[in-house]
């Protein structure tokens, strides 16, 4: 399974195909004559060698693939098939939550073609995580490495099963570190990583793994061109590790979230007719509601930014921390406006 997002910078795409062709066009085109008679010299070329850095940097991929292959698993039901990561020795296994979306029965099978039945633990859709287990498989578990030590630049490699093909590898660097994307369900992901090492259909729920071969986030996203309506290569998105072990080891041990580490306003909100976002109900002893924002009202803006709809006000809140105090601009039914201080609170686990 893979899920996109709807915004993907197609701007230079013409410039680098403009490039593209003129180095194509780069080689040799001018001929010259030989005596007469004369027969054109050769030269004796000796075979390449692979440089020493190059040979051990393919060394080091032959070694993480062969070691974190196993660690991957092909996850399916009656809906479709995406990846998962083995996260403990209770076999735990960590995926995204629309991977297991529609409900079971689930079957993991690893990367020696075995196949198990598994049960779902939990899930957690507000971070698109969700852990299934299986009995009995003894299948060896991932090591996870602090994604706070990443840099842009570091090569990384993308571990699945794309198209159903069972341990599929696929390269690239991190582009990015930071970034807040949004699901095409409304989920918004914070400190999401940009790589560049293609996501296909199947590779959601696998490992995005550094050169030491340790997971430093789960692939999730794929972005699209708007302008082709296809893929934008080279563009994807990884959920970090540093959210990946909290949230799954929460899942593992409990069945569901009870720390979330996201902010929490409390409101239901819909789409305003020019902009902000409609209150429709505020939920009882919420932030919001402490901080007496009434159904009916439109937010406009919370910590000085802007917001336009439900989407821009969850934007706004996944980078936000539980326990901030910001301002939320409101306008009134009544077209007045009003600004409120709210501390915000910690979003609610999901059994």
């Amino acid at each position: 399974m893979r899920r996109v997002i709807g915004k993907a910078l197609a701007t230079g795409c013409a410039a680098v195909a403009a490039t593209l062709a003129l180095a194509a066009c780069g080689g040799s085109s001018h001929h010259r004559a030989h005596p007469s008679g004369a027969a054109p010299r050769t030269a004796t070329v000796a075979p390449a060698s692979a440089d020493g850095s190059a040979a051990a940097l393919q060394q080091q991929f032959i070694a993480v693939i062969n070691r974190d292959a196993a660690e991957v698993v092909q996850i399916s039901n009656p809906h479709g098939l995406g990846s998962g990561v083995v996260f403990d020795k209770q076999g735990d296994i960590v995926t995204n939550a629309h991977v297991v979306a529609g409900g079971g029965p689930y079957r993991v099978t690893d990367s020696r073609g075995r196949s198990f039945s598994a049960t779902l633990v939990g899930t957690f859709a507000e971070d698109d995580l969700a852990v299934v287990r299986v009995r009995g498989a003894s299948l060896p578990v991932a090591t996870f490495a602090s994604s706070r030590n990443l840099h842009v630049g570091d090569i990384v490699l993308a571990l699945g099963n794309p198209l159903g093909l069972r341990s599929s590898v696929t390269m690239g660097i991190i582009s990015a570190l930071g970034r807040t994307v949004s699901e095409p369900n409304g989920v918004v992901l914070p400190d999401v990583i940009q790589t560049s090492a293609p996501i296909n259909p199947g590779n959601s729920g696998g490992a995005l793994v550094n050169l030491q071969g340790q997971v430093v986030g789960i692939p999730t996203l794929a972005a699209t061109d708007p302008q082709i309506g296809g893929a934008a290569p080279g563009i994807g998105f990884a959920i970090s590790s540093s959210t990946v072990t909290s949230i799954a080891g929460q899942i593992a041990k409990y069945g569901h979230v009870v720390r979330s580490h996201r902010a929490y306003l409390g409101v239901e909100l819909a789409a305003g007719l020019t902009r902000g976002a409609i209150v429709v109900a505020v939920q009882s002893g919420s932030p919001a509601a402490r901080a007496g924002i009434r159904p009916g009202e439109v937010i406009t803006a919370i910590a000085g930014q802007q917001v336009a709809g439900p989407e821009g006000v969850a934007e706004v809140l996944a980078a936000l921390h539980p326990g901030q105090s910001v301002s939320v601009d409101l306008l009134t039914p009544s077209g007045a406006r009003r600004t409120v201080k709210v501390t915000l609170g910690q979003y609610p686990g999901s059994a």
